[in-house]
């Protein structure tokens, strides 16, 4: 075990330190996995979306959009927001000494707006537009807290060891996604008739989804907690205290100074801030289209984000032994190119047994692609800049997490179909890796 307090770095690098900070990833795949992509998402845009107005005026404008073109628009004015503030929130707690207490902060207003999903029913149209506020609020203050949780990486490892624990987090992410979304499956969707799942739980009102979201937000809160007891507490770096704008300041000067010293990785941080958007706009938008466009079953959905999520950890798995032969950007550029392909293959097929088909190979390249940007970037951070590339890694990729959900919602609104939201999502990744091509590859060395 080691111990450290350096300035604002605080280390404690034992198998129980990771585990306990690998917990935090199990844990978010409540919000993830469960609420924000395969279950909640499709009950907000299927079942209580359905007692939506053909039109909305909105500021005096008369609306017509789709459930799942509002959620699109939600997302991404939640993406704004993070844009707005994300970028200093890391920079912020590590000037004050407080970036275990901004995780746990934030991850307990995260769990509370999760708790509060289970009062949205499904028998009036005033639900919808709660459910998808709160969903969105949540998904800024999870962003909140993940920034702060990234930073600790540097606390938890060693240069040696610092890509493994990364991979471990990764992987803790997807097998937490699996066991969560077949625990709920089996105890509260699965079956047919006014019950469902093991606990023959009611489906009137959405009950059943409604306790969904309880269990997930317990279940987000327990496996939370171990990494508050567990990682240290960083000092304050020693900084003056400044007031918000002022942060902002202090981050431009430090992207200007990046491009002076180092533009090759700013051009990275900016081509994988766009990709990497793309790739969780999978996640986001795959239930509902699974839905809304190729006919699943809410059930079905359910056993899909399992599989899912299998598929993906296998692929990371593969991604990672393919980095190490040929280096990190070949992996994207392939993984890219792929999901792209199978984007298009997406857009023209129809039926359950395409999706799952097409869905899937969709999957198994995300996570090589994510697995090999953080390898990627690990390789060309110079020495004594690693968290600050890091820093930026985060922040740049929540600045433009409206990007997706934005090209989603234009691109249903001008073709008037669901469908055609796989394009905006195509795009992005498609824009993303054009842009990597223009990035240097690190060093074999």
């Amino acid at each position: 075990m080691t111990t450290a307090s350096s300035g604002t770095s605080a280390q404690r690098t034992d198998r129980g330190t990771v585990v306990s900070w690998g917990l935090w990833d199990w844990g978010s795949a409540a919000l993830n996995a469960v609420l924000i992509t395969f279950i909640f998402s499709v009950y907000l845009t299927d079942s209580v979306g359905q007692n939506l107005d053909d039109s909305v005026t909105v500021l005096g404008v008369e609306i017509s959009a789709t459930p799942a073109q509002w959620y699109g628009w939600a997302m991404g004015a939640a993406g704004l927001a993070i844009a707005l503030i994300a970028p200093v929130m890391g920079q912020r707690a590590d000037v004050r000494g407080a970036r275990r207490r901004s995780v746990g902060v934030w991850t307990g207003v995260t769990v509370a707006l999760m708790a509060l999903l289970a009062l949205i029913r499904n028998d009036d149209q005033v639900y919808f537009w709660l459910g998808i506020g709160i969903l969105a609020a949540a998904s800024v203050t999870f962003e909140f807290a993940e920034v702060n949780y990234f930073a600790m990486l540097k606390q938890i490892s060693t240069r040696d060891t610092v890509g493994k624990v990364s991979g471990f987090g990764w992987a803790m992410g997807y097998f937490g996604g699996i066991v969560l979304l077949l625990a709920c499956y089996v105890g509260f969707v699965a079956g047919e008739g006014e019950t469902r799942g093991a606990l023959n739980l009611p489906v009137a009102g959405g009950l059943n989804i409604r306790l969904v979201a309880l269990f997930a937000a317990v279940w987000f809160f327990v496996f939370a907690l171990p990494v508050l007891f567990r990682v240290p507490e960083i000092a304050p770096s020693g900084q003056a205290r400044t007031g918000f704008l002022d942060s902002y300041r202090t981050l431009i000067r430090d992207v200007r100074t990046l491009w002076r010293v180092d533009r090759n990785s700013v051009f990275f941080l900016l081509s994988s801030a766009v990709y990497r958007d793309g790739l969780a706009g999978v996640f986001t938008f795959g239930a509902i289209l699974a839905v809304s466009v190729y006919g699943l079953d809410a059930g079905d959905v359910l056993l899909f984000g399992v599989a899912a999520n299998v598929f993906s950890a296998l692929g990371a798995l593969a991604g990672g032994w393919f980095d190490d032969k040929v280096g990190p950007k070949p992996v994207i550029v392939f993984s890219l190119t792929a999901m792209v392909a199978t984007a298009v293959a997406l857009f023209v097929v129809d039926g359950p047994a395409m999706f799952w088909i097409f869905g899937l190979i969709l999957c198994l390249f995300v996570g090589p692609a994510q697995s090999a940007s953080r390898s990627f970037l690990s390789r060309i951070s110079p020495a004594g800049r690693d968290g600050q590339l890091f820093g930026l890694y985060v922040t740049t990729g929540r600045a433009v997490s409206w990007l997706t959900p934005l090209m989603f919602g234009w691109f249903v609104g001008v073709f008037g179909d669901d469908r055609a939201g796989i394009i905006g999502i195509g795009l992005v990744l498609l824009v993303g890796g054009a842009l990597l091509l223009g990035v240097r590859r690190p060093d074999p060395s």
